[in-house]
């Protein structure tokens, strides 16, 4: 009888009474408050949240599943109320550079006032306009100015025509202006006439012709001159009549807007074009629609850019897709008859500008995929503005003729969320991360199987039924759920915090307790969810089954045989993980090559595995040569292995093996092993320990359970068993054993019914032929002795 301990089926999982619970039904439980077991992840959170610099961004680690989005939004929220609501930000025409449009904020709120008093400024000025230029006394005005240029024009130009005339000439009106013709004996002649005068006459004309031009030059001169002073007169009046009608409406806005001395510069700038083109404002009911909408009236529009007035505290942006312009907010543009037209009524916000002043929620690994994402909010981050600028821009393409909107500052807080293995790449190659990013929320996958954790399971259960309209669920089906937390997170100490994974088994136990027409979801429904999920993606693992029971894997579970040993390892394809038992064969014979790892030879093997193979060289060195080096050529092969093998949990399995191979000591094919080894034969902890024993366990099984079947475990790993329900019921009845071990000593002992220092005693028997032998006698000079590929 073997002198070593074996686990008690309790031990083999942690169970949970239904009748230990204070509830019936989680109908009865009230909804969880806060983050479960996540102490570590809520304290750094809250800190992060307090600290106000720009610089105290924060990155939220850890595993899908764990609850981050849902909680990092919840909690920010709730903090954002009781902040400050930002201001509100408007884009302006600039009519200094129409091409570079001016950014305004005002106070939460006043961007759609301020929106909606422009438009009512402009509509205001397109219904006074017409009434002042139609008034009986600015016409009375305008007629007395165009009066007097008229008397004054007469009285030049008849002083003109009297010149003339005194001169020999008359004026006539042509379709190229005025014209002089000669006069003899007080009539005006013909062309014809005036070429049969003769020479004497035609000079004399000519002569007095030239006077009269200059005199004409003269007069005409100052007739343009009382017509453009005039026409100056009109449009003093004009500007007159549009600054009394333009600025009590200004003036009533910058009284309004006193305090804001941008937007207060910007009206100055409205009522001065305004009063340069006040004509344009004399329009009809048509026109002024088509020039409000696409014509000169659009300048005066605004574009309510943010609008903070709905908001209740700080903005929670949550941006699931952080494409470049999605970010940081893009120009739009208009096909008129195949050509491109933009203004600043066409610029839209990013989730950057939204979120200013508040909180911006991203996904770490969708802002990398996106081109120029990461480089667009580091750039927001470092400069503290956000400039809204084109991706063909960035790209370092040829863009179209543009606007370049105004930047505008920022003040807020991001938050990435994103798996471990994104924060230590950022962490590493992202030079600027931690200065950007100084605060970690570290999501735990696993949280203490204390009772307070396991009632706040029961709680998420209760509100996540309650939200979705499931059944809920008996004390039974809670103990169930808490059993398969266990089996998530692969250990009896630690339930699990990958709420989604639970959230699966709740939908598809609701499902047949639906189709079972059961008022709850029971433990029977849960185990039943559970071993459907098994079954639908076990494929392989049922295949390679397969593979073992109609021999085309050779494995033989009788007897004892020397040199020959079932190690366990396990198959992870993502969704699915299962454990394969393997056949692991060690041959030792006279040679000096050392310890020859064949999956090595033929690059099959990893660095890992490899490392544990050299521990088996560091062991026997330790143990066999303190006086002599050893002769020794030993192969180690994995049997039909044909895919590569790594890790290091079966370097145990391989030391009995060859230590059996050495001494010509059988070992029992009906125990399988699992665990690593030190060179001090110390027995180590590996992982996957679970599904490496149900996977052996299906075996021995399928040739029928002798009561002999068993498996080695470390030790340390006691704690990590979740066993299913049918190893745990053989273990019960006797039929199948676990054995946990500290030592190789202990290993080697229940392997082959013999005492460890008899085994070493044949070990060394057969090292010392070996190093007699004439095949060694002279090749382990200078002290090598395990070859190194």
């Amino acid at each position: 009888m073997n002198k070593y301990k074996e686990l008690p089926y309790t031990k083999l999982k942690k169970m949970y009474n239904p009748d230990n619970f204070t509830f019936n039904s989680t109908e009865e439980l009230m909804a969880v408050e806060g983050i479960i077991g996540q102490d570590r992840a809520a304290k750094a959170m809250e800190f992060g949240l307090r600290v106000k610099n720009a610089k105290y961004n924060i990155f939220v680690v850890g595993l899908k599943g764990t609850g981050k989005k849902s909680y990092v939004k919840k909690i920010v929220e709730k903090n954002a109320k009781g902040e400050n609501i930002p201001d509100d930000w408007c884009y302006v025409y600039n009519f200094d550079n129409s091409s570079r449009p001016i950014a305004l904020n005002m106070p939460p709120g006043m961007g759609k006032i301020f929106c909606d008093d422009m438009n009512e400024l402009i509509n205001e000025l397109l219904e006074e306009v017409p009434k002042a230029f139609t008034d009986e006394e600015y016409e009375k005005e305008k007629s007395e100015i165009i009066k007097k240029y008229q008397e004054e024009r007469n009285k030049l130009f008849d002083q003109l025509t009297q010149y003339c005339l005194d001169n020999g000439f008359a004026i006539k009106n042509t379709n190229k202006g005025f014209a002089l013709a000669p006069l003899i004996d007080g009539k005006a002649i013909s062309d014809l006439e005036y070429q049969e005068l003769d020479q004497e006459q035609k000079k004399e004309i000519e002569r007095k012709a030239e006077n009269v031009e200059i005199k004409s030059i003269e007069l005409l001169k100052k007739i343009k001159g009382i017509e453009l002073k005039a026409k100056e007169d009109i449009e003093a009046l004009d500007n007159e009549i549009a600054r009394l009608i333009v600025k009590p409406f200004i003036d009533a806005l910058i009284d309004k807007y006193k305090e804001h001395n941008k937007v207060i510069t910007y009206l100055k700038k409205v009522e001065e074009d305004i009063i340069e083109n006040i004509y344009d404002f004399d329009l009809s009911g048509e026109e002024q629609e088509e020039a409000f909408e696409d014509g000169f009236l659009k300048k005066y529009k605004v574009n309510l850019f943010i609008d903070n007035s709905e908001n209740i505290g700080a903005p929670v942006i949550v941006e699931y897709n952080p494409t470049y312009q999605n970010l940081i907010g893009k120009i739009e543009y208009e096909n008129e008859q195949g050509t491109l037209k933009t203004d600043f009524t066409m610029i839209k916000p990013g989730a950057i500008h939204k979120a200013n002043g508040g909180y911006l929620i991203l996904q770490a690994n969708q802002v990398l995929l996106n081109i120029k994402s990461w480089d667009a909010l580091k750039r927001v981050l470092e400069t503290g503005e956000v400039c809204i600028e084109s991706l063909r821009t960035q790209l370092g393409i040829v863009d179209i003729i543009s606007l370049k909107p105004e930047p505008i500052p920022t003040n807020f807080k991001v938050i990435l969320i994103g798996n471990p293995y994104i924060y230590h790449l950022l962490y590493s190659y992202e030079e600027n991360f931690e200065k950007l990013f100084k605060i970690k929320v570290d999501f735990d996958s696993v949280m203490e199987a204390k009772t307070e954790n396991a009632f706040k399971i029961a709680q998420f259960i209760s509100s996540y039924c309650k939200e979705e309209g499931l059944k809920h669920l008996d004390a039974g089906g809670v103990a169930r759920i808490l059993e398969y937390s266990h089996r998530i997170s692969g250990t009896q100490k630690k339930l699990t915090t990958r709420f989604d994974k639970l959230i699966e088994i709740l939908i598809e136990a609701d499902v047949w307790a639906e189709i079972d027409h059961s008022e709850f979801i029971t433990q029977d429904h849960v185990k039943k969810a559970y071993l459907e999920k098994v079954y639908r993606n076990n494929k392989i693992e049922e295949k390679i089954e397969e593979m073992y029971k109609n021999g085309k894997i050779l494995f033989d579970m009788k007897g004892k045989k020397v040199g020959k040993i079932h190690g366990l390892s396990v198959i992870d394809l993502g969704d699915y993980m299962f454990g394969k038992p393997s056949v692991i064969t060690v041959t030792t014979f006279a040679g000096n090559k050392g310890i020859v790892n064949i999956e090595r030879e033929v690059d099959m093997s990893g660095s890992i595995h490899d490392k544990g193979i050299m521990i088996l060289e560091g062991y026997l060195c330790e143990k066999f040569a303190q006086e002599h080096p050893l002769s020794l050529t030993a192969k180690i092969c994995f049997e039909q292995s044909y895919s590569g093998i790594d890790g290091d949990s079966a370097s145990s399995t391989e030391l009995y093996a060859l230590l059996s191979s050495l001494s010509d000591t059988p070992i029992k094919q009906y125990i399988a092993v699992t665990g690593s080894v030190n060179q001090k034969g110390e027995i180590q902890p590996v992982g996957g320990v679970s599904e490496k024993i149900e996977g052996f366990f299906a075996l021995c099984k399928h040739y029928g359970l002798t009561g002999e079947h068993g498996v080695m475990i470390p030790h340390q790993n006691i704690e990590d068993l979740v066993l299913n329900d049918e190893v745990i019921e053989a273990v019960k009845k006797g039929k199948f054993h676990i054995y946990p071990i500290a030592t190789i000593r202990e290993g080697i002992e229940i392997l082959t019914d013999k005492e460890f220092d008899e085994i070493c005693d044949s070990v060394k028997n057969k090292l010392n032929q070996y190093e007699g032998s004439e095949n060694s006698s002279s090749k382990f000079r200078g002290n090598r002795f395990f070859r190194r590929k």
